[in-house]
């Protein structure tokens, strides 16, 4: 049964005024078109939870969709802060909870497990430990040591950007892996967002690439270029000029405020946003071809 959809239909459906959402991707095959339609749809009170905020998270907040942020590393990468993140937290508009990386990790693992806290090694990061009441310590029932522990991260929604699926969802992802796995399997509801819609004999002709399974998938979206100023490995790279460029335009709500017009609420969809860019920016962001050598699974 198909469960296509189009990105907009999907996040109506699925996200809601207060829900936890969680927009996955490492690096690369981070979901900027969906933060874009959540934002053009003009949804509230979201809890913005992610190992690693990016712009995608900046953007959501200068637009007023987040009440709440649950991170670990937050930062433009490679260039600075989230401005408006920033400043919103300053200004005590906007909640926030910090972890380490490998706590949050720990925490979406607990949650696709369906388990009621993960154990974790101790790490350096005792100062989050300090100023963050989830972080507990229960004794380890076979030694006797105290053991840190975090909560489950269960949320309403996630949103998994891949490189292809069919349309009931099952997905193939290649590059750099990310808790997009774990994120999926953490929420309710996964809205899954592909640069192709393929026929299940191509997922199926290399299952070890299958990252997503769709049983667990509640919308395939369509989306090319998805993931820009992101990268998605074979697609094209990542827009590094636009990050620098986001730095100064995050500086003032003013300035924002008018990417946001005209990047956002004046482009209908990924499609326009993409074609507005141009052919120079497609051009200097092409992927080029490194194929990967064939794996024979044998034919018995």
């Amino acid at each position: 049964m198909t469960k296509q959809m189009s990105l907009k239909d999907a996040i109506r459906e699925y996200v809601h005024d207060g829900d936890t959402l969680y927009a996955s991707g490492f690096t690369h095959l981070i979901p900027f078109a969906a933060g874009h339609e959540i934002i053009r749809q003009g949804i509230k009170d979201l809890v913005l939870a992610r190992a690693t905020p990016d712009l995608i998270y900046d953007q959501m907040v200068a637009a007023g969709c987040a009440r709440k942020v649950v991170f670990s590393y937050m930062g433009n990468p490679g260039v600075g802060s989230l401005r408006r993140v920033r400043a919103a937290i300053e200004v005590g508009t906007l909640e926030w909870e910090e972890y380490s990386h490998f706590s949050m990790i720990s925490r979406l693992q607990a949650g696709a497990n369906g388990l009621p806290f993960m154990p974790m090694k101790a790490t350096g990061a005792t100062d989050l430990a300090d100023q963050n009441p989830n972080y507990q310590k229960v004794n380890d029932p076979y030694t006797g040591e105290a053991v840190v522990v975090v909560p489950p991260l269960k949320p309403d929604v996630a949103v998994v950007h891949v490189q292809r699926a069919d349309a009931e969802g099952n997905a193939h992802v290649w590059g750099i892996l990310g808790e997009q796995r774990l994120a999926a399997f953490a929420s309710t509801r996964v809205i899954l967002t592909a640069e192709e819609i393929v026929d299940q004999s191509v997922i199926r002709s290399d299952p070890n690439r299958t990252l997503i399974p769709g049983l667990i998938v509640d919308a395939v979206c369509h989306v090319p270029f998805c993931a820009h100023p992101s990268y998605t490995q074979g697609y094209h790279d990542r827009d590094n000029k636009f990050y620098l460029e986001w730095d100064q335009i995050s500086k003032t709500e003013e300035r924002v405020g008018e990417y946001l017009c005209e990047w956002v609420y004046d482009v209908p969809d990924r499609a326009a946003y993409w074609e507005k860019l141009g052919p120079d920016v497609h051009e200097r962001l092409a992927a080029g071809a490194r194929l990967s050598e064939p794996v024979n699974y044998g034919d018995y």
